[in-house]
């Protein structure tokens, strides 16, 4: 039946079939303004070369399991530029004033997803175009169906800027104006060769190198929402902190921090949430947090909410019984001293390779003192990976630069790694530290702007001692676990 249903209603969306929705009510005020996007394609013209054209296109969809797909996540580089966060759409912004076979004069254009009705019962409410004039300010907004017929001389153009095609874009073929469609349309109108870098009018390193010059710099509205994802993710932090007991799993955990992030009003996480116990803690990208009893190990939280599309990406290494034992202790006490002597050299105009060094000098210093390296070229054995990144719109955001700018929000994160069996006194195994704040650049120093969550020792460990909302609460044992099995 619900096979049957499915491709009923493909076909009457393919047929267009006309149903009335009424508009949604009741949503976040603080989405950032047409006004905001406009201005970042204003920013763009100016670093854009004379006679140029700069493409943006849309993710694909993705499917999670058979006919049913992922919450879609617009790229992050159309909502920057339009606001826009539906599939299947195409953004051109002009360098200079361009002329219409109907005389009108235009310097930017947006194809977005046909309105249909029924297909919005099914899966959620489109702009069309009209909305996408009146909600994101576009003038000229068509029909992703309209734009093999637009009749664009790309020919004309010196620069011709657009990234990488994304891959896995499917392709509908019922719906002629898809993703998948418009690339091949664009590739087709545009006459792409087969490797564009035989053609210096074709460039994606330009358009990468351009929103990194733009994104790397956060405006005052992004960092209102920059700051609200930040918070959040150390509210989770701190509540996490005060209910943890050794019989928690890893997975709970995860729910407890993924809970705060939707009480505060945040869409979801901004990359999958790391939550690792003991030697779990050293796999860097561990997000399988099945572990079911975390017992007496250290924690290592990294989690980071995503509010309006702006995430945060903060780490907290806590011990699950409440109380550091000595070797966590002296292992966490190195992290925090690298991460201290990284923040000392934050400002405008510092080199990131210098902040990288200073941390990296004492982790060093720390790991030879214990005797766990015998060289200081040993160091990445425990601590594999760089100081940082950028973050706002990707948890690793768009960046052009080497040297820190004012308005630069980054990631401050050294840490140390040692695995069961490594070449070391045994007593240091499966102790995983990492230390993760998100810092604003200022002209003279930083702003740390997930100051909310401990990251001291005695800090940590008496926020851990406080009584929590979720302590009287108890989990029934389920009913299907009661069934004996025959």
């Amino acid at each position: 039946m619900k096979k049957n249903r499915y491709r009923l209603f493909a076909i009457i969306c393919f047929l267009g079939a006309s149903v009335s929705l009424q508009a949604q009510d009741s949503l976040p005020t603080d989405y950032l303004s047409k006004d905001f996007h406009a201005g970042r394609r204003e920013a763009l013209r100016k670093l854009m070369p004379d006679n140029s054209v700069f493409i943006v296109m849309a993710y694909p969809t993705r499917t999670f399991s058979n006919d049913v797909e992922y919450l879609y996540h617009q790229n992050p580089d159309m909502y920057y530029f339009s606001g826009y966060k539906e599939p299947h759409s195409l953004l051109l912004i002009f360098k200079e004033e361009q002329k219409g076979i109907d005389g009108a004069v235009y310097r930017e254009i947006i194809f977005v997803q046909k309105k249909n009705a029924l297909a919005e019962q099914w899966t959620g409410r489109r702009l069309g175009i009209e909305g996408a004039k009146e909600k994101l300010g576009f003038k000229y907004a068509y029909n992703g169906e309209d734009f093999k017929n637009a009749q664009i001389d790309f020919s004309k153009f010196d620069k011709i800027i657009f990234d990488r095609f994304p891959e896995n874009a499917g392709n509908n073929s019922r719906d002629k104006a898809d993703l998948s469609d418009l690339i091949e349309q664009f590739k087709l109108i545009a006459k792409i060769p087969g490797e564009i870098s035989k053609d210096s009018r074709f460039d994606n390193r330009l358009f990468r190198e351009l929103t990194g010059r733009l994104r790397e710099i956060k405006t005052p509205e992004e960092m209102d929402l920059i700051r609200k994802a930040v918070e959040i993710s150390c509210r989770g932090q701190n509540e996490v902190m005060k209910a943890v007991h050794p019989g928690m799993g890893e997975l709970e955990i995860q729910g407890l921090h993924e809970f705060i992030h939707k009480k505060y009003g945040a869409e979801g996480v901004g990359y999958g949430s790391i939550v690792g116990a003991g030697a779990n803690g050293c796999v860097l990208h561990y997000m399988e947090n099945s572990k079911t009893k975390i017992g007496t190990e250290l924690l290592l939280m990294d989690v980071g909410a995503e509010y309006h599309g702006y995430t945060a990406d903060v780490t907290r290494t806590i011990p699950a019984n409440g109380k550091f034992s000595e070797e966590q202790k002296i292992i966490y006490s190195i992290v925090y001293e690298a991460q201290e002597a990284a923040f000392k050299v934050l400002k405008d105009g510092a080199k990131w390779s210098d902040a990288s060094k200073a941390a990296r000098d004492v982790i060093a210093d720390g790991l030879l003192r214990l005797g766990i390296i015998k060289d200081r070229a040993e160091v990445g054995t425990y601590y594999p990976h760089g100081l940082g990144h950028h973050i706002g719109l990707d948890v690793h955001d768009r960046s052009s630069s080497q040297t820190l700018k004012k308005d630069m929000v980054i990631t401050i994160e050294p840490g140390i790694y040692i695995p069961p069996n490594s070449n070391c006194d045994k007593k240091w195994w499966s102790i995983a530290v990492r230390i993760e704040d998100d810092a604003l650049i200022t002209q003279d120093g930083y702003e740390l702007l997930s100051v909310f969550a401990p990251r001291k020792v005695e800090d940590i460990e008496k926020m851990i001692a406080e009584k929590s909302a979720l302590d009287k609460f108890t989990v029934p044992k389920l009913k299907s676990a009661e069934k004996k099995a025959f």
